[in-house]
């Protein structure tokens, strides 16, 4: 089965929001910037507009993991970011919210996609809370997530919590494949320390793990706005196996996770913690 791009976005200019600009989200808007360029090569009127919202600072840590360099110690990530990619392409006017994400966040009502590029549950759960907020329609959601070596990237799309029925062939976003990834009771405050120096970062994650999923991430964008069209909405990366597993467009595939469509929307609920 394929997935076709929702047709109001084959001529107007598509507003993204990328929330977090660490190891993959940095990563993931230097991609953001390339496809903006070859959307608008390949006769897109008006390709990408961007806004990356982080409250976090440059630290010693960051560099040489994440798209900064000592130069930017100090400076706020989401800035620095939007800054130097506006600089490379020159006529865009992409904007950076030195903020954290809530589920009280306003402001997505004509966001077309969000990509999620963060490392915990409440940021993820604030981003679907504020997707179904949205006084209609269906929205893209593009998770990106990983451990040490391995990590996943899941497009999904969100319905506004004003509908009463659902499209049996929506794509299913991270909260309804694995409903635990929202559930912010299960964060571990130990988990958000900040590391110290690039070699105590390194302990924790493999160096070349972010860029491989917001990769990832990039082809499936790339795919669906250039072809207009995808026969996967995902995948499983391992850097460790060397492996890489597609998820495909298949009801089949979706109710080994538990996602059943019956017709009518359903409010997606963290799983609950035993």
């Amino acid at each position: 089965m394929k997935h076709y791009l929702h047709k109001e976005l084959v001529a107007k200019q598509i507003k993204v929001v990328l929330v977090g600009a660490g190891g993959s989200g940095s990563r993931m808007l230097e991609h953001l910037v390339c496809l903006h360029r070859a959307m608008i090569a390949l006769g897109h009127p008006r390709g990408l507009n961007v806004l990356l919202i982080d409250d976090d600072v440059v630290t010693n840590a960051n560099v040489g993991r994440q798209a900064f360099y000592p130069c930017d110690i100090g400076t706020y990530k989401a800035m620095t970011l939007i800054n130097r990619a506006n600089m490379a392409l020159g006529d865009t006017m992409w904007s950076a919210d030195v903020n954290r994400l809530t589920t009280k966040t306003t402001g997505f009502s004509d966001v077309d996609l969000v990509i999620g590029a963060v490392d915990n549950r409440a940021a993820r759960l604030a981003m679907l809370r504020c997707l179904e907020r949205t006084s209609g329609g269906v929205r893209y959601y593009l998770d990106l997530g990983n451990r040490a070596g391995d990590g996943q990237v899941v497009l999904g799309e969100v319905t506004s919590d004003k509908r009463k029925t659902d499209d049996e062939w929506r794509l299913p976003h991270i909260g309804e494949l694995f409903p635990e990834l929202i559930n912010r009771k299960l964060d571990n405050a130990d988990d958000d320390l900040p590391s110290c120096s690039l070699a105590q970062a390194l302990e924790k994650q493999s160096l070349f793990i972010n860029p491989a999923v917001s990769l990832f991430a990039a082809n499936i964008l790339w795919q669906l706005f250039t072809k207009g069209e995808i026969e996967s909405h995902g995948s499983f990366i391992n850097l460790d196996y060397m492996t890489v597993m597609p998820i495909s467009i298949d009801k089949d595939v979706w109710s080994r996770f538990g996602v059943v469509r019956d017709g009518k929307r359903k409010k997606v609920r963290p799983l609950a913690v035993a």
